[in-house]
């Protein structure tokens, strides 16, 4: 089986650029992580009653 010329050069060059390939190094840090979260949650719960029904719920009558 004959090569032609640009095949050959075609093969040549893929050996040559094959070694310029960039490498990837995944390394766990020397030191742990930490996370610093302030968090500051506040809450607020508003209760709307109508004066009739306060009036019921405040009745002795009831419990």
């Amino acid at each position: 089986m004959k090569l032609s010329l640009s095949a050959i050069l075609m093969l040549i060059m893929l050996a040559l650029l094959s070694g310029c390939a960039p490498t990837i190094k995944v390394v766990a840090p020397d030191k742990p992580i930490t996370i610093n979260l302030n968090v500051k949650i506040e809450h607020e719960i508003r209760i709307k009653i109508d004066k009739e029904l306060d009036e019921i719920i405040n009745d002795d009558d009831i419990f």
